[in-house]
C-alpha cells in the first residue's frame, strides 16, 4: 500500500472537522444507514461544547490502493503545541480558508508553521455555498499570505480546490459540478509527495503524541521514519536529555479510520500507536539499538502566559470537590506536562501553589475546567505575561489583533483599544459599511479586553486574535477602571439587600447564594472597592406597612464563566473553581488586613457601604 501523510490546518471553525467527516462517511468508514454524530473528531465534551478541537486527532483512510493518514489539528494558537506536533507527522498539508471570512489571524499562526515544515500545500477554499461567499478574492488573499509568510521564493503555483465540506462536495473549478470529494482526493494523492523513508535501514522513530487504555495502559503515537518498528520488539529509547535506554514494546497498531487495528508490522513512512511504554514522552525517539542516533527534537513555541494555580483555601472549601490537597494538585499537574509540550509547571515558595505557563489564556483555562470536572477545587490568580531579556532590554509577548465593527462603532473600539497600547497596523472599509481592523497589541493589554469589547459595540465585534512575536515593554497599561463589590460578611444573600445594591453596580449573585467576607459579589459602577452586606434582612415589626405586598424585582444576576472570571478579576483578587461554582474573592479576604494593606500603599482605595 501506498502512503500518504496530511494534515488539515485552519482557523478556528473554517470546517475543518466537517470536512473529514465528510471523508470518512464517503470512505466508507460507517455501515450504511449508521447513526453517526456531526463532528465525529471532535471527542471531548469541551471540543462539543465549545464547537472547537483542542487535541489533534489522527485517522487512516484508504483510497483505492493509497492509504492517507489524515490529522485534524486544532485552529487556535494557545493550542500551538498540538499544531507543531501535528505537523512533525506530516508530509504535506491541507490550508483550509471560508470563502466568506477568508484568512483570519489562526490562519497566518497554522500556513507560518506548515511553510517552516517545508510541507507541501493544498488550498481549499471552503463554504463556497455561502451566500456571502467571494472565493476568488479570497483565494487572492491567501495567495498574498503565502507570499508575505514565504518570501520571494516561494511557490505560489498551489492546486487549489473548491468545497462545501457539509454538503460533502469538491471540485477544481467553479460552479461546483462533482457531487463528492473525489476531487479533493486527487489533488491530494497528485501533490502531497509519499514519505521519503527507508524501510530496510537502521530503525528511527518518534513519539508525537500520548494515549490511555483501561487495559493497555499508556500508548505512544509514533512516526516511524526508518526501518520497521514490530510487536515485541527491543529498542533503544533516546530521551529529550540524550540519555539512552533499553525498550521492549508492547502491543503494536495502526490506525484503520477511526479504530486501531492490531498489527505485526510498521514500516518506514507510516504512523503507528506503541503499547508497553509506561514512562515514555513526546519528543524522545526509538532507535535500533546497535545505532542509537535519535532524531530531532519537537520545537515548541515558548510560554507567553502565567498563572498560579493553589488549593482552595475559601471558607467554603471542601464542600464540592473530591480533590483538594496540594499532593493531589502536583499529581494532575505533573500528568498534564507529560502529554502537553505546551505547558510547562513551576514549583513556586508555597508548596501549595504551582505556576503553570502556557500560550494564552484560552489553553489554561481548557486545562482548569477539565481539572474542575475530574473533581478538583482550585484558587487561580490573574493571569500575566512572561517577559524575557533582549540585550539587556525587557521585552514582552504581542498579539496580532483583528477586530470588525460597523463603521458608527470604530470610535468605541479606538477607545477601548488605544489606552491598552494597541497600534493600528491596517484599515479597511468594506461596502457593507463595516471596518476591518488590525492592532498590534501587548498581550496583557488583551488580558480582560473581550468583554469590554463586546460591551462597547453593543455586541457587534467580531474578534481574532494569535500571538505575533516579542516587543519592547510598553510602561503601564491602564488596570480595570471599575472597582468591585466585596461581602464584608458571611451568610446568605437576601432579596432585600440585593434590591438596595443593584443601583450600586453589576452583581453576580442571587437571593439564597451563600458569601463569605472577601468574596466579590459584583462590579462598582464607580472606580475602587466597596465592601457591602449582601445578607442585610429587612426588620420585621407588628404593624403591616402599606406597601408590604409590593412586588420587589431584582435585575438578573450575571452569572460569571471560567472565562469571565479569568478576565475581568483585579490584581488583588482571584478565582475560585469547584465542580459547580465559579467565585471571584479577594486574594486577603479579611476586610481589616486589606484595609492595611490599602493605608500601606499595596493596594488601591475602597469606599464603604
Amino acid at each position: 500500500m501506498q502512503l500518504r501523510n496530511v494534515a488539515i490546518i485552519a482557523h478556528v471553525d473554517h470546517g475543518k472537522t466537517t470536512l473529514v467527516d465528510a471523508l470518512l462517511r464517503q470512505a466508507g468508514a460507517f455501515r450504511e444507514g449508521a447513526e453517526t454524530e456531526e463532528r465525529i473528531l471532535d471527542s471531548m465534551d469541551l471540543e462539543r461544547e465549545r464547537g472547537i478541537t483542542i487535541l489533534s486527532k489522527a485517522t487512516a483512510i484508504p483510497f483505492g490502493d493509497v492509504i492517507v493518514n489524515l490529522v485534524d489539528t486544532p485552529g487556535h494558537a494557545d493550542f500551538g503545541g498540538e499544531v507543531e506536533r501535528a505537523l512533525y507527522l506530516a508530509d504535506g498539508a491541507v490550508l483550509l480558508v471560508d470563502a466568506a471570512e477568508g484568512p483570519l489571524p489562526q490562519t497566518r499562526f497554522v500556513l507560518a508553521k506548515a511553510i517552516e515544515r517545508g510541507l507541501a500545500l493544498v488550498v481549499v477554499i471552503n463554504k463556497v455555498d455561502r451566500q456571502d461567499a467571494r472565493p476568488h478574492e479570497v483565494l487572492d488573499e491567501v495567495l498574498e499570505l503565502l507570499l508575505e509568510l514565504g518570501g520571494p521564493d516561494v511557490d505560489l503555483d498551489v492546486p487549489v480546490v473548491y468545497a462545501s465540506g457539509r454538503a460533502g462536495r469538491a471540485d477544481l473549478e467553479l460552479p461546483m459540478r462533482s457531487e463528492d470529494l473525489t476531487p479533493l482526493i486527487e489533488t491530494i494523492l497528485k501533490h502531497v509527495p509519499a514519505p521519503d523513508a527507508d524501510p530496510d535501514g537502521p530503525l528511527r522513530a518518534q513519539v508525537l503524541n500520548l494515549d490511555a487504555s483501561t487495559y493497555l495502559g499508556r500508548l505512544a503515537l509514533v512516526r516511524v521514519h526508518a526501518g520497521r518498528l514490530r510487536r515485541g520488539q527491543s529498542v533503544a529509547r533516546v530521551g529529550v536529555d540524550g540519555r539512552v535506554s533499553t525498550l521492549r514494546l508492547g502491543e503494536l497498531f495502526r490506525m484503520h479510520f477511526l479504530e486501531r487495528v492490531p498489527t505485526d508490522e510498521v514500516i518506514a513512512g507510516d504512523i503507528a500507536i506503541v503499547a508497553g511504554v509506561e514512562d515514555i514522552g513526546i519528543g524522545e525517539s526509538l532507535c535500533d539499538p546497535n545505532d542509537p542516533e535519535p532524531l530531532a527534537p519537537v520545537h515548541v513555541d515558548e510560554p507567553a502566559i502565567a498563572m498560579t494555580f493553589s488549593v482552595n483555601t475559601s471558607p467554603l472549601a471542601g464542600r464540592e470537590g473530591t480533590k483538594l490537597t496540594a499532593r493531589l494538585l502536583a499529581q494532575r499537574l505533573a500528568q498534564e506536562i507529560v502529554g502537553n509540550v505546551s505547558i510547562q509547571v513551576r514549583q513556586t515558595e508555597r508548596s501549595d501553589a504551582f505556576e503553570v505557563q502556557g500560550r494564552g489564556e484560552l489553553a489554561l483555562g481548557v486545562l482548569i475546567e477539565l481539572m474542575r470536572r475530574e473533581g478538583f477545587e482550585l484558587t487561580i490568580s490573574k493571569p500575566r505575561v512572561l517577559t524575557k531579556l533582549v540585550d539587556g532590554e525587557v521585552y514582552e509577548p504581542y498579539e496580532r489583533l483583528e477586530v470588525e465593527v460597523p463603521e458608527d462603532l470604530f470610535g468605541a473600539l479606538t477607545q477601548v483599544l488605544s489606552p491598552r497600547r494597541a497600534e493600528l497596523v491596517t484599515l479597511e472599509h468594506s461596502q457593507s459599511g463595516w471596518v476591518h481592523t488590525v492592532y498590534w497589541i501587548p498581550a496583557r493589554g488583551l488580558l480582560g479586553a473581550r468583554g469590554e469589547l463586546l460591551t462597547q459595540t453593543r455586541g457587534q465585534a467580531v474578534i481574532h486574535h494569535s500571538a505575533d512575536g516579542y516587543g519592547p515593554w510598553v510602561g503601564p497599561i491602564r488596570p480595570r477602571v471599575a472597582g468591585s463589590l466585596v461581602a464584608d460578611r458571611a451568610g446568605v444573600a437576601t432579596t432585600y439587600a440585593l434590591l438596595s445594591l443593584q443601583d450600586r453596580g453589576t452583581l453576580f449573585i442571587g437571593p439564597g447564594d451563600e458569601v463569605y467576607e472577601g468574596m466579590v459579589i459584583g462590579l462598582n459602577a464607580r472606580p475602587g472597592d466597596m465592601d457591602v452586606n449582601p445578607t442585610k434582612e429587612r426588620k420585621v415589626t407588628n404593624m403591616r406597612s402599606s406597601t408590604a405586598e409590593e412586588l420587589v424585582r431584582l435585575t438578573p444576576p450575571r452569572r460569571l464563566t471560567l472565562d469571565s472570571a479569568l478576565e475581568l478579576i483585579g490584581d488583588d483578587e482571584c478565582v475560585e473553581v469547584t465542580p459547580k461554582a465559579v467565585r471571584v474573592r479577594k486574594v486577603q479576604l479579611v476586610g481589616r488586613e486589606r484595609a492595611k494593606a490599602r493605608r500601606s500603599g499595596e493596594i488601591g482605595g475602597t469606599e464603604a457601604s
